[in-house]
């Protein structure tokens, strides 16, 4: 596992420049994802990666793109001291755990992580790090790997009762 290390108000537009948006492929755009900002990204993340970044990460616009980009170069966690609204909730709706944790910016990229969320804290090297949790049912989603496949999974009943 290798840690991207990115700083504060990372917009989407960073994350994945404009001219790639009438792209759908995952694997497509992860291709162009964090071109211009972080060239190696692109072609060295690889599955079981993480992000770690500082605060209002995905600020900008409300594009799916930018979490797509992410999951589709392998990344299925991002933590990061906090995000834009959009994008956390856009990041659940595609399969991508999004982590606020508020002392992220104090982990290195030669750090190994491990998460702990039912304990509420991320361990980074030999230090265990507060993190806010991740509600039951968006961790649904995110396990599911997205908001389409979890609601593939829900049967009529369950809409009912829910």
């Amino acid at each position: 596992m290798h840690i991207w290390k990115f700083g504060n108000d990372i917009d989407t537009d960073a994350i994945i420049p404009g001219r790639y948006l009438t792209i759908y492929d995952p694997k497509e755009l992860a291709a162009h994802a964090f071109e211009g900002t972080n060239d190696a990204f692109a072609r060295e993340a690889k599955e079981g990666d993480m992000i770690v970044a500082g605060r209002n990460f995905g600020c900008g616009s409300s594009r799916e793109h930018a979490p797509i980009a992410i999951r589709g170069a392998g990344v299925q966690v991002v933590v990061a001291v906090s995000f834009a609204r959009i994008f956390y909730r856009n990041c659940i709706s595609t399969g991508v755990l999004p982590i606020i944790c508020p002392e992220a910016e104090t982990i290195t990229e030669n750090e190994e992580i491990t998460l702990n969320l039912d304990e509420g804290y991320l361990t980074a090297g030999k230090r265990n790090l507060a993190v806010e949790p991740v509600p039951a049912f968006m961790r649904k989603i995110i396990d599911a790997g997205g908001l389409v496949e979890y609601a593939k999974t829900i049967t009529e009943l369950e809409l009912c009762t829910k």
